[in-house]
């Protein structure tokens, strides 16, 4: 099969290839996915996941890509709750080989039903900002009705996830970003917004919940706003500050059958929506991984037409 490889961490996605790799099988719990599109986000190639197995042995050439919608060929023994010819869309195991292929092997419980009036780009683009969107929110923050949230990045993948799901939860939702970002967030839902190269994050005051993507200064600063009881919610790893009086949470986003049926059923009502900046084809994802100008939205590869 065709697939995007990488082999060397110091190239980034310049060091991106197009290759011939054998075809995976389906191991115990697994599903053989043909891949129809694949997100990747540039992050992951920094992760040492991404380059070594569980022991820590080097595992390259390894297929990065990690999102993945597409229709189930082949069941491994002892899978169930999937069957052959159906739509899925997920987000697959961080150490083993990813997305950026023609055919990817998949434990059965991270992917969900993709139906079937979503397209399989739509599908790719969903699993990792939804997905940390909703665990960011909901899991580890425990929104609830009637309460502030700060989420920080708002006009990015995750935090426009956020804007709209904070916002149908009832939340008051206020978005920072560039000024530039201010239109976009404010049509996503969200009641207020901050420049952070203008405004001055303290003016906002008290909130009963931080969810932040960005992490440094950032999140040192946000640490102070989080009211009594309220919570501090990061993926930009170990936070340097904690709220005086609540709580501080890092955390990596996992897959969640039942989490990613939830936000499917959002896009299908309008409730959700994602941003594709880009859509190439396999044989030209190096180049869209390297683009000239920026991209504003998230690059999704379409393996099959």
């Amino acid at each position: 099969m065709k697939a995007i490889v990488v082999t060397d961490e110091a190239a980034g996605t310049a060091g991106m290839t197009l290759a011939t790799r054998p075809r995976p099988e389906a191991a115990l719990n697994d599903v053989l996915v043909e891949v129809h599109a694949s997100g990747f986000t540039t992050g992951e190639l920094t992760w040492p996941s991404t380059w070594t197995d569980r022991l820590g042995r080097d595992r390259t050439p390894s297929i990065p890509g990690h999102e993945l919608a597409g229709v189930v060929t082949a069941l491994g023994y002892g899978t169930t709750g999937l069957s052959v010819g159906q739509r899925v869309f997920g987000l697959t195991d961080w150490t083993r080989d990813g997305t950026l292929a023609e055919y990817a092997a998949v434990e059965a419980r991270n992917l969900a039903p993709l139906p079937a009036d979503i397209d399989f780009t739509v599908g790719a683009s969903l699993p990792i900002s939804g997905l940390t969107a909703w665990q960011g929110l909901f899991e580890h923050g425990r929104l609830r009705t009637g309460q502030s949230v700060l989420v920080h990045g708002a006009a990015g993948g995750v935090g426009s996830m956020a804007t709209q799901l904070a916002r149908e939860a009832g939340a008051h939702v206020i978005a920072t970003g560039r000024a530039a970002d201010r239109r976009a967030t404010l049509d996503l839902g969200a009641q207020e917004f901050v420049d952070l190269d203008n405004d001055t994050l303290e003016d906002v005051g008290g909130v009963d919940l931080v969810l932040d993507v960005i992490g440094g200064d950032i999140a040192r600063r946000s640490a102070g706003l989080v009211r009594a009881g309220g919570t501090l919610v990061t993926i930009a790893g170990p936070p340097q500050a904690r709220p005086a009086d609540g709580v501080a949470i890092d955390f990596v986003v996992v897959s969640h059958r039942g989490q990613l049926g939830e936000i499917a059923r959002r896009v299908r009502d309008g409730r959700l929506r994602t941003t594709i900046g880009k859509v190439a084809t396999l044989d030209d994802a190096v180049a869209a991984f390297n683009p000239t100008e920026r991209v504003k939205g998230k690059t999704v590869i379409r393996v099959r037409p």
